[in-house]
């Protein structure tokens, strides 16, 4: 399989690695030089020259779309996976003739979400609960936090987006999200002019009472899931890599890559039934629409 990777930040050269290490060809496009054995600072050249089966859109999310346009003026046929969010504004997926879409919402693929998402068949759920938090100068410690994308609203960035990871996984749990509340905003002294903390309840197909509450700010990281159904209380550490149901506690073995991994398998596979589509990661983009919505008019937003 031969893949190409746009863009060569942290998460491109994740990509990359990860492809490589799937035994793929793996070429990266970049306007800058990069420390990478196959390389193009054109995306039209690279095309041409490799025929790739496999695109990895990893660029600026304020870039994706744009970049999409390309693919599809340029007569790519393939398969496409965008990192994610989707896009940084509200946007129709533009037309295209690509093999299929995916969006790198690849959280689906942690072993205990996996693992949640069976023990909730069948049961009753009465509510859900998420809390992440990281601080944004730890996420990148050899970068100026002021400097990254996250920082900057015009290049998509902002908790909201950035942590849209929480928004997809638990539409994915429940089914979709019905109407939402939400309140957020930029509330520390980071330098920047994102979002830091926004916190969303909402009600959902599956559950009457479900919350998200997301922030740059948390000095001890931390990433959870808890549930309520008619049976069971389960916890999910996605830091502490556990699942505990009422008392009893499983660990993982989860790698740094893995999930990124399990989610190029499936693509590389055909075995696609975990990985987000476009349709669903426009849905989040849609409820990241609703949320900043109710933010502003401090109101429940409909479907």
């Amino acid at each position: 399989m031969r893949a190409i990777v746009i863009g060569f930040g942290s998460i491109g050269m994740r990509h990359a690695r990860v492809l490589r290490e799937l035994g793929c060809k793996v070429c990266v496009v970049s306007s800058r030089e990069i420390d990478w054995d196959c390389s193009y600072h054109s995306l039209s050249e690279a095309l041409q020259i490799e025929k790739p089966q496999y695109v990895i859109v990893a660029n600026k999310t304020s870039e994706h779309y744009q970049t999409l346009l390309e693919l599809e003026d340029q007569g790519y046929r393939g398969k496409v996976l965008v990192e994610k969010p989707l896009f940084h504004l509200e946007a129709n997926m533009p037309p295209h003739s690509f093999d299929n879409v995916f969006v790198g919402y690849n959280l689906r693929f942690h072993p205990a979400i996996q693992k949640l998402k069976m023990l909730m068949q069948g049961q009753k759920i009465l509510s859900l609960h998420v809390y992440t938090g990281q601080y944004l100068p730890q996420w990148r410690p050899h970068a100026d936090y002021r400097k990254t994308y996250s920082a900057k609203k015009s290049e998509g960035g902002g908790v909201l987006r950035d942590l849209s990871h929480e928004l997809d996984y638990v539409n994915w749990l429940l089914d979709g999200w019905e109407s939402l509340t939400a309140v957020g905003g930029k509330f520390s002294p980071l330098e920047i002019d994102s979002d830091d903390i926004y916190s969303i309840m909402l009600k959902t197909k599956k559950c009457p009472v479900a919350t998200i509450n997301i922030n740059y700010i948390e000095k001890s990281p931390k990433r959870f899931i808890i549930v309520n159904t008619d049976q069971d209380t389960i916890k999910v550490d996605m830091i502490g890599n556990t699942l505990t149901v009422n008392e009893r506690t499983e660990p993982f073995e989860v790698s740094r890559d893995y999930t990124y991994k399990m989610q190029h398998e499936a693509v590389l596979t055909g075995n696609v039934g975990d990985v987000c589509h476009s349709e669903e990661a426009m849905d989040v983009m849609n409820m990241i629409n609703a949320i900043e919505e109710a933010n502003k008019k401090r109101s429940w937003v409909s479907k």
